[in-house]
């Protein structure tokens, strides 16, 4: 059989070296159980006759044909190991050697019943001649260990190799093995990949959840982020605000890194696109760090025509409402969007602002023009001080003159919240500062505005009420009679009315209040605005910086202009 195999290729050896190893079993056993023969009493000495090669020669000595026992055991073992060595036909095998291995355990029937296709060839005389051996009911355990040490030699003696020969011939240990390392391989071999992954350093990796209906982050904090209900208290304890986690809504995404344990090592959320908070895991401590991405500054300009009211027009354009309200508040100083807005005017905006994955963040007007029936105004921002100026240097805010009138007057009433009354005796604030003065003195605006009221009253008598331009309000009582009309623009020094003596008064005199943030204030001690409007060097900077906003706001070529209601149907009213 083993000759067989040395006929084949390496690979077909290998894949048929069980049969080898059970043909040398059987031969084993064979050796085995002669030796047991020849030790038994009384022994009768086996003569084996040995053909003479046909290549030998005449004359040479005849074999010595005395055996004994032990002789004739060795020379069976050398017979079985020559086996492994040279080529024997089938047709010199014995019946007892011819085994079928689909019943090993009946050594007997393999004997009496050889495969059809073996027992149908043709046996040579010096085959039939051999009386057959009885095979043993059961492998001795000795001939099954000396059969596994011979099929162990003869799958190393199948290659042709010398030095293969030797080192099997000399291949032995020494060392020996604990059980504990040798459990390592219990569950299964080493595959050389997985062996280099779990030498390789663990990496956390960022992983994105989207939040579904239903989440809680008491849920996901246990099942995705491996944190118990003590450390999820801790850590939306460290947040600036709680809300970010419990408050959220579907489709809110945040990140997160777990360790090797499946912890939680790094989360981060975004409360929008720019900013956000990122939480690290410090031991069992929670360290947060607030995210603030930088966008990219980008010019804007939004064009549109007044149809309706001006907020509407605005908003039509594309302007956001913050936006809108930044724009108001600058006109509103010089425009009375009520009286001096007309259908048809036309304006443009020209906003910077942080844009970050398509939205607008920070918006800063830098310059706006407004070309109407009634007014037209150009302003532009001055980085220096993030104040507005008329391409001229002239400020939104001029000064603000602490007498509203010309010459000097006598104070005869001053300001005074805990005054009492002449006649009642009872405490009557003077929210007002009065000046004796002949009935029709001129009465001038102290800054520029808008005349926000004029009416008659029975103890105020004739009085007007005018909004400034810086946002301060005044009022003026007992006038013999106004000089403008509810809604007009008034400058700085231009007559709005005349003194007298009308309403409750005990003699001429002008009743004069200044209102800050709709509150009296002392009219003689109040801070007022001084003249901010800009010369020399700051005026050269300001008009240099002004003038590529300036050619912005003529030609429109920054960019495609965002939106224009130039063309807008007039039934767009507010």
């Amino acid at each position: 059989m083993l000759r067989i195999l040395h006929s084949l290729p390496r690979t077909h050896k290998l894949l048929l070296l069980p049969v080898a190893t059970m043909v040398t079993v059987l031969g084993a056993h064979k050796i085995v159980t002669l030796v047991e023969d020849s030790q038994r009493q009384p022994q009768t000495a086996d003569t084996l006759l040995l053909p003479l090669s046909p290549e030998s020669q005449p004359g040479l000595p005849s074999l010595n044909s005395e055996r004994f026992p032990v002789a004739d055991a060795l020379e069976i073992a050398t017979q079985t190991l020559d086996a492994t060595r040279n080529t024997i036909p089938l047709s010199q095998l014995r019946p007892t050697e011819i085994v079928d291995l689909g019943t090993p355990g009946k050594a007997e029937d393999a004997a009496t019943a050889p495969p059809a296709s073996l027992a149908a060839a043709p046996l040579t005389a010096d085959a039939a001649a051999v009386e057959p051996i009885a095979p043993a009911e059961i492998l001795d355990p000795g001939a099954l260990h000396m059969a596994l040490v011979l099929g162990t030699l003869a799958s190393g003696l199948l290659d042709d190799d010398p030095l293969d020969e030797a080192l099997v011939a000399d291949a032995t240990s020494y060392e020996d093995i604990p059980d504990e390392e040798l459990g390592l391989l219990d569950d299964g071999p080493i595959v050389f990949e997985q062996e280099l992954a779990a030498t390789e350093a663990f990496v956390p990796e960022w992983e994105t959840y989207t939040v579904q209906s239903g989440d809680t982050f008491a849920v996901l904090a246990q099942n995705r982020l491996g944190l118990g209900y003590s450390e999820a208290i801790r850590l939306l304890e460290s947040l600036p605000d709680q809300r970010l986690l419990t408050h959220w809504r579907v489709g809110n995404q945040f990140e997160y890194q777990l360790d090797e344990t499946g912890r939680l090592l790094k989360l981060q959320m975004m409360k929008n696109a720019r900013e956000g908070v990122r939480v690290e895991r410090d031991e069992e401590q929670f360290e947060v760090a607030s995210i603030e991405r930088a966008g990219e500054a980008t010019q804007r300009l939004f064009a549109g025509s007044v149809s309706g009211s001006f907020a509407r027009s605005a908003q039509a354009t594309g302007l956001s409402s913050t936006e809108v309200a930044q724009v108001a508040r600058l006109l509103e100083k010089k425009l009375d969007f009520r009286r001096d807005t007309r259908r048809g005017d036309q304006f443009q905006v020209l906003i910077e602002s942080d844009i970050i994955d398509g939205l607008s963040f920070d918006s800063r007007v830098l310059a706006i023009q407004y070309e109407g029936a009634r007014m037209n105004l150009t302003v532009v921002r001055n980085s220096a001080d993030n104040n507005f100026y008329t391409p001229e240097g002239e400020s939104l805010d001029p000064a603000f003159a602490r007498y509203p009138f010309e010459g000097s007057y006598r104070i005869s009433s001053s300001f005074n919240p805990r005054r009492k009354h002449p006649v009642t005796g009872r405490v009557s604030p003077h929210r007002g500062t009065d000046f004796a003065m002949p009935i029709g003195t001129p009465i001038i605006a102290p800054a520029d505005g808008r005349v926000e009221k004029v009416a008659n009253h029975p103890v105020a008598g004739r009085y007007v009420v005018i909004r400034h331009d810086n946002g301060y309000q005044t009022r003026y009582l007992h006038l013999s009679r106004p000089l403008v009309s509810r809604g007009d623009r008034v400058e700085m020094g231009e007559r709005i009315a005349l003194s007298g003596n009308t309403g409750r008064s005990t003699g001429p005199h002008l009743h004069y209040e200044v209102l800050v943030s709709n509150s009296q204030v002392n009219p003689m001690t109040v801070d007022l605005p001084e003249n901010t409007s800009l010369s020399g060097e700051k005026l050269m900077a300001f008009q240099r910086e002004a003038e590529p906003l300036l050619a912005v706001l003529e030609s429109g070529e920054t960019g495609p202009v965002v939106a224009s209601t130039a063309e807008r149907s007039d039934d767009d009213e507010g």
